[in-house]
């Protein structure tokens, strides 16, 4: 008898998923940073429910490449729960221009496609996990 109800069970967990499908994104990989560009950005922004800090750079910054090894460790630390990107400007003038963009490095935390906080400068892990956590 406890077998009917199991297979029950299942049965309604995958008529749900078949209702509801969860959306999956072809393009975040948790724990990587991903790199965005103008073609990609605002799809990649749509596929996820997740904060996304995006960290604007160019590869002459020093700055930036001080900032570079911060990023790649919260990318691990945040899996499940954010998203972390680069966006060279050199190469993506048109989002970089969008969104305001005139110094490097620029961190933006984006929720559901939308920025809701800005950094920046060589702001260290303190000023990422604060601006994150704006978002969460």
């Amino acid at each position: 008898m406890s077998s009917d109800n199991d297979l029950e069970k299942i049965k309604e967990e995958m008529l749900k998923k078949m209702i509801n499908p969860t959306k999956k994104s072809t393009f975040w990989h948790d724990g990587e940073v991903m790199e965005l560009t103008d073609a990609n950005f605002h799809k990649a922004l749509s596929e996820t429910e997740k904060p996304v800090l995006v960290d604007f750079w160019a590869e002459w910054c020093g700055p930036c490449k001080m900032m570079a090894p911060v990023v790649h460790q919260m990318a691990k630390d945040y899996t499940g729960k954010a998203h972390i990107a680069k966006l060279n400007v050199d190469y993506n003038k048109r989002i970089a221009a969008q969104y305001g963009v005139m110094s490097i490095p620029n961190f933006i935390v984006f929720k559901n496609g939308k920025p809701v906080g800005i950094r920046v400068g060589a702001v260290g892990r303190q000023g990422l996990n604060a601006l994150l956590a704006q978002a969460m």
